[in-house]
This record gives structure tokens, sequence and C-alpha cells, in this order.
């Protein structure tokens, strides 16, 4: 994981005022792509698009709704809330190469915190090869909230949308699912604990894997040059960042078809089931509705099946079915139910109070 400084030095912002604190956050920034004109210093930033298609999307992080710093180091939010962003450039097979930062604080973050945050921005950035061109900082009347945009770009006629699955695809996954959901709730048990008892110390060491896909997912930039390797066409893709009901039910709902999703074909990291089962979860419903996985959900024509085949980044875990045919899930007794979308709903005060709890 990210490590923090340990700095017993605070300043206020308030001693470097509005503008200091941006010279200061922005002073290591480093340009690196060619199609970066004109970055921070300027009333906007100037890119370069050439040829390519233009890729954007926006993000926003609030605390106590996306992020709980009682757990989750500055470092690691920063890091996070750019990957995040990047992620939703992977998802339409594009590149992404600049990202604007805008964040609201309250007056309970120093200089030092803000530093720590951008720290963990500027590595993904170096990464993922992302110039950061801008932003805004402003104040905020309670705690932290962080607005990245993103820019990103693909060859004309190579970007993927939601909505292009065409009956008798396969649904494909890259990775393992679930595991970022069941790091959150260990952080969420231990800090319980912690309030009985400020003094305990959590052994988290056999749940080092699903703590790091919590705290600092990566986004799978590594999909889009395999696939082109190795000739495969996605014909629709999304990022799983709601869960994975909610973003297969996303593809059939823009594409206009049904479904047919196979539990015991989705992949699961062996840490992640055993720590569902001490909490008493199901697995499977945790790998369908816990959501900021971060992998890809795509289809893909079955004659390119082939290509796929055997490769450890790709799992098949259902097909297409036609217009108007249900969107369903096969479970392991062969039984078929209803695809329902249980991800993150971040309007839902209850969200996932008591999703996925075994049946006694």
């Amino acid at each position: 994981m990210l490590e923090n400084k340990n700095d017993s030095a605070r300043t206020p912002i308030s001693t470097v005022g509005e503008f200091g604190l941006i010279d200061l956050l922005n002073k290591e920034i480093e340009l690196k792509n060619p199609s970066t004109i004109m970055g921070i210093g300027d009333d906007a930033a100037v890119l370069d698009a050439k040829e390519r298609s233009v890729l954007v999307s926006t993000d926003m992080l609030v605390e106590g709704v996306h992020f709980d710093l009682s757990y989750a180091p500055l470092k690691h939010v920063g890091y996070k809330a750019v990957v995040e962003n990047i992620s939703d450039i992977c998802a339409m097979n594009g590149v992404a190469e600049q990202i604007l930062v805008s964040v609201a604080i309250s007056n309970r973050f120093t200089v030092e915190a803000m530093e720590e945050l951008y720290e963990g921005m500027r590595l993904a950035g170096r990464i993922y090869g992302v110039d950061i061109v801008g932003g805004d900082t402003t104040s905020s009347m309670q705690g932290l909230i962080i607005s990245i945009t993103v820019i990103g770009y693909a060859e004309k006629g190579t970007e993927v949308r939601r909505g292009g699955a065409k009956e008798g695809d396969l649904l494909v996954v890259t990775g393992d699912l679930g595991a970022a959901y069941m790091g959150l709730q260990v952080l969420r048990r231990e800090k319980e604990v912690w309030k009985v008892n400020p003094q305990s110390q959590p052994d988290l060491e056999p749940y080092q894997y699903i703590l790091e896909r919590q705290l600092k997912p990566e986004a799978r930039a590594d999909i889009r040059p395999l696939l082109a390797q190795l000739d495969v066409h996605p014909t629709s893709m999304i990022d799983i960042s709601d869960g994975l009901s909610s973003e297969v039910l996303h593809i059939c709902q823009m594409s206009d078809v049904g479904v047919q999703l196979y539990e015991e074909k989705i992949p699961k990291d062996p840490q992640m089931i055993t720590t569902a089962d001490e909490f008493s979860l199901d697995s499977s419903m945790v790998a369908l509705s816990g959501g900021e996985d971060y992998e890809l959900l795509f289809t893909m024509p079955i004659a390119e099946y082939d290509k796929i085949k055997g490769n450890p980044n790709f799992t098949p875990i259902g097909h297409i079915t036609a217009k108007d045919t249900p969107r369903q899930l096969v479970l392991r007794d062969g039984s078929v139910v209803d695809l329902k979308a249980r991800g993150w709903n971040s309007f839902d005060p209850d969200y996932s109070s008591d999703f996925g709890k075994k049946e006694e």
C-alpha cells in the first residue's frame, strides 16, 4: 500500500492562502504527453487531439459518502480518486492523458494534509502517464470534496460504448470481483472496534489483498493494448464501479438485449471468499453487488473466443440473448432468477447494510 509521511508539523492553510496553496501543490507537476500543449498556469489548458476522438468523464468524491478518513489515508484517497476516473476512459477502450483536479476543503485540513492528498494524485499520474493540467481549490463548510475530470483519447472508430452488445456475444470480465467490498467491511469493523477501545491494534495481515483492492485499486489500462494484440473486438464495455449486476444491466439496457449470467463462472479471490464467510455473507452476492472493483466488463463475438481462451486476464461469465428476452442469473443449482441491480447507490442511506447476508 501507499506510505504516508509522519510529520508532526501542521501548517494552517490560512498562512499560505489559496494561491500559495495552489503553487505549492502544483510545483512538482511535470507534463509528459505530447497532447498537452499548456497545462497549469493560464486560464485554461491547451490540448491537441490531432485526429483522435476525445473522451471526457468526471466524478465527485465527498467525505463521509465516498470515503472515510478514519481509515483511508489522504494519499490513498488522492490516488484512488484519479484511478477511478482513469478507469472510465479504459472502459471506452481509450487512453487517459490529462486530468483536472478541484477540491473543496474545510479549515480542519492543513497544508501538509493537502500535500499528502496531491502526492497520491501525482503518483497515480506518474504510474498511468496522465498530466494534471488544471483545476480549482475553494473552501468547504465541512469536510473534503474532490472533483476530477479526466480527458482521454481513442483512435477514431476504436472507442467502445455500452450500447453495442449483440445477441450471441460472450459476456467477459477481467480480474476477480468482490474483494474491494470485503476490504471495506474489514475496515468498517475495525473502526467500530477502535471506537470501543482506541488502544486496540488490528491484525490486518490476513486481509492484505482485499484491503489493497479497497484502498488502492488499479485501473485496467493494460486491457486495451492486450485486446488489440489478441485481435479481439469488444462490442460493448463498462467498468465495474457499482457492482457486476448493475453494470451487466447497464449494458443490456443500452444495447436493448437480454442476458444469461452464470453464478458459477464469476471469478472470486480466495481471500474474498473466506472473508465473506467470516462476515456470514454470500460471496456470490458480494461479487455481484459489491462494487469498486474497477475491473472491465465487456461483450465480444463468440467467434473470437479462442483468442482469449485460457488467458488469465479474462473470464467468460455469460452470454447475450435476444431483444425482449429476460435478463437472468443462472444459479449453481441450475435454477434461474431475474438479475437485480443491488450495487452502489450514493443516494441510499441504507446501502450495504445487510445485502448478501446468508440465510440462517
